[in-house]
């Protein structure tokens, strides 16, 4: 349907345009995202429910879609709104029933669950005796809605454990990614859970963030130390710690689709886990090289499905996407032209063709108020 042009074999797009047989057929200058807007029981359950399944004899149900919050990195969030809850007494619970009817095990979808707008009603329900022997799983909870009553109920139907999102326990950095979140409340989050009986929480985060500096890495050392302290105040003494940590990966339609991957992610890693070990909590990273290729994919253009080609034969590792690279020198961009180079606020984007329901005046306006906000030594496309 489009026409693609480039500045030079491997340089930047200069145009997407409307293939001239696509545009005397009258179809549109550009790709608009189209939402359903009907019944939300088209929220999506699970088909089948198997031992053999990747999440074993789990029946799935998501009961939100999207998420409001719109962190500056997100693509779920600013690729897939608006956000959209699943009714609770029409379709949630009722979809809860029916999974029950095949399997014990159920787990509750989507990118931000707790915060559907019935989440209280929903916890209320569950806690009646009739769903005693249910397994229940939930995808990730927002950290200030880590109740002591989600906890009880969690431990209730058989979880131990329960993952938050918190990227980072600089307070500058969550503000550079518009994450709503203070430490006093993730410091609650922890508490809560204790109190109410889980055994463990996994948290969330990452390094590479655009902006970040190393004073940045000491104020979520510090965060998991005070963590720490918090588990000692509630007296659950089993309780366990982990954080999860990946490398920043810029994702297109984002605030943060003109950023590249900062090198500096790798060395951040190893000094995470290293001096994670000594406060007490354990520590999980992202592979640096998988993130790497998720780069290369996240900011490819058509050029790249040559270098998928090639790395496909060579067995899909860091080092296949490397020799491809080489091996299609002067043919296609470098790995640094995708997966580190800062890219100008007026590049033809790869996906400028395309639109979700966020504006690109409002992306690039979250793109300037990020920046706003960066050290002055920072490189800002």
């Amino acid at each position: 349907l489009f026409d693609v042009k480039y500045s030079s074999p491997i340089g930047h797009v200069s145009s997407i345009e409307l293939a001239l047989d696509a545009r005397k057929g009258g179809c549109d200058e550009r790709v608009q995202k189209r939402t359903y807007r009907g019944a939300s029981s088209r929220l999506a359950c699970s088909t089948v429910v198997s031992e053999l399944c990747a999440w074993e004899n789990i029946y799935m149900i998501e009961a939100v879609r999207s998420c409001p919050e719109m962190c500056r990195f997100c693509l779920a969030s600013y690729g897939s709104l608006p956000f959209r809850a699943a009714d609770a007494h029409n379709e949630l619970i009722p979809a809860i029933e029916r999974g029950l009817k095949v399997t014990s095990r159920i787990g509750i979808l989507g990118a931000s669950v707790t915060q559907h707008p019935q989440w209280d009603a929903v916890v209320d329900e569950l806690m009646n005796p009739k769903y005693d022997g249910m397994r229940l799983s939930l995808s990730s909870v927002r950290a200030n809605t880590m109740t002591e009553k989600l906890a009880r109920l969690l431990v209730t139907r058989d979880s131990k454990s329960v993952t938050i999102a918190v990227e980072s326990g600089s307070q500058r950095l969550r503000d550079i990614v518009n994450k709503k979140l203070d430490d006093a409340e993730i410091i609650a989050a922890v508490e809560n859970a204790c109190r109410g009986g889980l055994s463990a929480m996994k948290l969330y985060g990452m390094t590479g963030i655009p902006g970040e500096k190393s004073e940045d890495l000491e104020c979520t050392l510090r965060m998991f130390d005070e963590l720490r302290k918090a588990v000692k105040r509630t007296q659950n003494g089993s309780f366990k710690l982990t954080f999860g940590c990946s490398t920043f990966v810029p994702k297109a339609h984002t605030p943060f689709q003109w950023f590249g991957v900062r090198p500096d992610a790798q060395k951040n890693l190893k000094v995470l886990e290293k001096r994670m070990k000594k406060i007490g909590v354990e520590f999980r990273p992202e592979s640096y090289k998988s993130s790497l290729i998720q780069a290369l994919l996240s900011r490819g253009d058509r050029r790249t499905r040559l270098v998928i080609e090639l790395a496909n034969e060579w067995g899909n590792t860091l080092g296949a996407f490397r020799r491809a690279l080489k091996e299609l020198r002067g043919q296609v961009p470098s790995m640094d032209h995708y997966v580190f180079d800062d890219w100008p606020l007026d590049t033809v984007l790869p996906w400028s063709h395309l639109e979700t329901a966020i504006s690109p005046s409002t992306i690039l306006a979250h793109q300037g108020i990020a920046a706003n906000q960066f050290p002055t030594d920072e490189t800002v496309p």
